[in-house]
Order: C-alpha cells, then structure tokens, then sequence
C-alpha cells in the first residue's frame, strides 16, 4: 500500500473513532443514571438507603461525577471502534501467523476483561464496602456518610487495577512469544512471582484474606495457564 493511502487510512480510522467516541458518549449521558446506579449500588448495605449514605458536598459535584462517568463509559463502548481500526490499520503489514496470533490474543485478553471485572464488581467490591464500614471500626451512635463522587470512583477504579492485573498474564506470553522472557527463567522464579501476586493483591484490595484471594488466585491462575499454552507451543525456549 501506498504511504499517501495508508496516511489516508490512518485518518479516517481516526475519524471514525471520534464519530463512534461522541455518539457513544451521548448515549452514556443519556443512561448515566443507570450507569451510576451501577457503582451507588455497592453501598445499599452501609444504610438503609444510599440516598441517606452517599452525599455530595458541593453545588457541582453531582455534575462533575456524571461528566466524568459520561466519558469513561463513552470510551469504553466505543473501545471496539477503535480496537478495530487499529486492527484494520495494521493488519496488511502482518503475516498469516502474526494475525491469527493478535486475534487469539484480544480474544484471551476480552475473557481476562470479563472475568476481572465480574470478580471485582460481584465477589471483591462487596467484601471491600462490607469490610471497611464495618461499625466496629467507629464509635457507638457514629454512621457513615460518604462522599458520592469519590466512593463510586472507588469502585470504578477497584475493577479497572483488577482488570488491569489480571491482563499481566497475557503480557507475559507476548513476551515469551518474542523470546523477551525464557519459560524456564519464569518458571525458576515461580515463587517469587506468586509471592509478589498476593503482595499486590494485599494492596488494592482491604485487608481480609478473602478479599485478597479474590484477586490472586485468579491471577495465580491464569499465570500458570499462560506457562502451559508457552511450552505447549515451544514458546520461550530461543
């Protein structure tokens, strides 16, 4: 292909994207109390209702928190859009095996996104809310009352470092695939990496035990599959 058309291809990928990112945002604004309900629905526990739970303490928090929300979920559905065009964008420079390697590759990583986000939202984020306005840990006759926009982005960013961890492994193989990493180097150092998971599970994650194997034990999970698929296909051994 010609650099005049494939500079051509760039932009109208980009334009796409922005057309599919703005309409997607509208469609957020239009459901953000829907969306939002999403996150304010982690705290029906810490009272009766959230509307006695969850306050905001400014005029323009309330507004600020839907913008925010509006944007992140616009970006997030109209993620497709752009995978797509950047698949579009590069895949005539790859090979038969380079494509079919990309492709498997965003499908594992859309599982590992699924599963993330379902352990973080159902599993984790409950025992997080439940543990840490546990009344033990305030005088008697003393209640909650929670900032709005700061807990509904807690949780927001609570599933997005799960989801983002859990696509370690997935990293991992790329880089045994390009003989950055050696299989053996990694499987030396098995228990050093294990003990690091739940290091960084201890840390976005409250401090009980069950919350923190919500979150490694996948993770432990998936690395040693990502070990299995790499010496299954003689990946790492260069």
């Amino acid at each position: 292909m010609p650099v005049i058309e494939h500079i051509r291809e760039l932009r109208n990928s980009i334009i796409v994207s922005l057309v599919a990112f703005l309409i997607a945002c509208v469609v957020s604004f239009i459901f953000s109390d829907h969306i939002l309900s999403l996150f304010t629905a982690q705290f029906q526990s810490v009272g009766s209702v959230v509307e006695q739970t969850l306050v905001v303490s400014s005029i323009a928090e309330g507004f600020v928190a839907q913008l925010k929300m509006t944007v992140i979920a616009g970006f997030i559905i109209s993620l497709p859009v752009h995978i797509f065009g950047i698949i579009k964008f590069v895949f005539p420079g790859l090979t038969t095996r380079e494509r079919r390697i990309v492709m498997s590759f965003l499908v594992f990583s859309l599982i590992l996104i699924v599963v993330g986000s379902y352990l973080a939202y159902f599993k984790v984020v409950p025992l997080a809310v439940a543990f840490l306005t546990n009344p033990y840990f305030v005088p008697e006759g003393v209640g909650y009352l929670l900032n709005y926009q700061t807990n509904i982005f807690y949780v927001f960013s609570f599933i997005l470092w799960s989801v983002l961890a859990l696509q370690t492994p997935l990293l991992m193989e790329i880089l045994l695939i390009m003989n950055v990493l050696k299989r053996k180097q990694v499987l030396k150092a098995s228990r050093y990496i294990i003990v690091g998971i739940f290091i960084v599970a201890a840390i976005i994650t409250p401090p009980d035990f069950v919350s923190q194997l919500g979150v490694a034990l996948p993770l432990v999970f998936f690395y040693f599959l990502a070990l299995l698929i790499a010496k299954i296909f003689k990946f790492g051994e260069g």
